[in-house]
């Protein structure tokens, strides 16, 4: 995802000449194109996050369109205040992306890890939050936040994730979901770079004979509630999957919509990260196995819930 996301903001500030990147000393050689072909817009700030996203927005305010980046807890947990009220209390077109969010830096401790962005930054007035599924839907992100007239959290994996789309999505739209498979039975709708995982769930799910339907989430901000009509009116089971919190993620967002409108057909299963610190370093592959994070934990929940609401007794 990250070389994704530096493919493509040079593409796109080779288009467009208000495009600048600021950097938190972080990806140096992966910008390096970036910063032969436009030497003046480019800012590394050093390991001073809160001066960066300020910075940025005055870059706004003189009309530019600056996209920050940095790793995701350090550009946004410790960047809260300069967001809240620098950004979005101006309604300033920022977009700033945290690499390595969830669980990407799982091996350098909870000091790394970022699970609850998605929760912060969801309820602060004006900001779009964006979590691509893989590659492919970030090359899509990028330059669809161009058109947006505030500031734009783009949540993104580390490095080695799983293409999921052969191509850029040409239906890609900030608030609209993906469907990536369709399905008659539950439905998943998946959030970031866990997208991968939902699928072998749904694979999982088919070897019983349950047909699921796949949907990337890409926007946790707004939401689209068009399709959420559909999925809850549909479906027996809807289920999210998230490298988040349990606490204000995506499953979070869809309970908050859910209690606030008519009763609806399907129930709600919600998948990820525990309200806990994890205390055992590990690789990233390592910390989804010990909170339930496979396809093959999210499989069971979902069959389970999947059964207990279906009338006729299907052996496991």
């Amino acid at each position: 995802m990250r070389n994704a996301f530096a493919q493509t903001i040079e593409a796109l500030a080779a288009a467009d000449e208000r495009v600048v990147l600021l950097s938190g000393d972080i990806g140096n050689r992966m910008f390096d194109r970036f910063k032969e072909r436009f030497p003046t817009r480019f800012y590394n700030t050093g390991i001073a996050e809160q001066s960066m996203i300020s910075i940025a927005a005055g870059l706004a305010m003189c009309g530019l369109r600056p996209f920050a980046y940095t790793i995701a807890p350090f550009i946004t947990s410790r960047c809260l205040e300069q967001i809240r009220v620098d950004l979005c209390y101006h309604e300033l077109p920022v977009v700033f992306a945290g690499v390595g969010a969830g669980l990407g830096y799982a091996e350098l401790g909870a000091t790394h890890h970022a699970c609850e962005d998605i929760a912060m930054l969801r309820c602060l007035p004006g900001m779009t939050v964006l979590c691509p599924g893989d590659a492919m839907e970030v090359r899509a992100a990028v330059p669809a936040t161009l058109s947006l007239q505030g500031p734009a959290y783009l949540r993104l994996g580390k490095k080695g994730e799983p293409v999921v789309h052969a191509d850029v999505p040409k239906d890609f739209a900030i608030g609209l979901g993906l469907v990536v498979c369709e399905g008659e039975d539950v439905c998943i709708l998946s959030t970031g770079n866990v997208l991968p995982i939902a699928i072998d769930a749904g694979k999982l799910l088919a070897q019983r004979g349950v047909c699921t339907r796949i949907v990337s989430m890409h926007t946790v901000k707004p939401l689209d509630t068009a399709l959420l009509d559909d999925a809850f009116s549909r479906f027996a089971c809807v289920a999210t999957i998230e490298e988040h919190s349990l606490i204000g993620g995506l499953g979070s967002a869809i309970a908050e919509w859910l209690v606030d409108g008519p009763p609806r057909r399907a129930r709600l299963v919600r998948v990820g990260t525990p309200d806990a610190f994890p205390h055992e370093a590990g690789d990233q592959a390592y910390a989804r196995q010990q909170i339930g994070l496979t396809p093959e934990s999210i499989m069971q929940r979902i069959w389970q819930t999947y059964m207990s609401l279906s009338k006729e007794k299907v052996p496991a």
